[in-house]
């Protein structure tokens, strides 16, 4: 009879823990496909700051909010220096999570005829002395944040005997580029890509 009773303890502990967990996930949710992507590791937030003035009237007057600002720019400071860093190292995988198709397709070129030539890029990334969004854009559904990065940096160019023949690996040089991000404002993915760059 006790082996009886056990069993049947057994069940009904069963029973109570599976109502637990379908109390929990009512709670709490349930992941989506649409979660936890492998970009959000670039852009704290996945840079979706912008969702939150979407369907407000920043989009309208172009106005943001300070805060607003501020967290898109944590996430474009890093996504700067990914790019940087990836361009230099010929990284096609990094780069391809990161710029639009057609921008892509020029690094892509650049990067393979580096490597026809043998010629290595070194680059030490210093660090950003500023970023400033200098203009936001929404263009039927696709937004345009235009972003002015200015930093410091190491680079030079070796040919495949390794002797330089461009820059100075001794000396820091600024760099001053101004790059546009978008992003379609339908899209399930919340990435912003890299669709130009310039220099000022």
């Amino acid at each position: 009879m006790s082996s009886q009773f056990g069993f049947i303890d057994i069940i009904l502990l069963a029973m109570f823990a599976g109502f637990i967990i379908l109390r929990l996930r009512n709670i709490l949710g349930r992941k989506t496909g649409h979660q936890g992507k492998q970009m959000s590791r670039y852009f704290p937030r996945g840079m979706e700051v912008l969702k939150d003035i979407e369907n407000n009237e920043a989009i309208k007057s172009g106005n943001i909010d300070e805060e607003a600002k501020k967290q898109f720019l944590k996430g474009a400071d890093v996504a700067y220096e990914q790019i940087i860093t990836s361009f230099a190292k010929g990284d096609k995988k990094s780069l391809k999570s990161l710029l639009g198709k057609d921008l892509f397709e020029n690094f892509a070129e650049i990067i393979d005829e580096r490597a026809k030539k043998q010629l290595k890029y070194e680059t030490t990334f210093i660090g950003l002395k500023s970023s400033k969004i200098l203009e936001f854009k929404k263009i039927e559904n696709i937004y345009k944040v235009t972003v002015n990065f200015v930093s410091e940096i190491i680079t030079c160019v070796k040919d495949k005997n390794n002797q330089i023949i461009e820059g100075n690996p001794d000396t820091i040089k600024t760099a001053n580029d101004v790059w546009k991000f978008s992003k379609n404002m339908w899209s399930q993915d919340p990435t912003w890509y890299l669709v130009e760059t310039s220099n000022k």
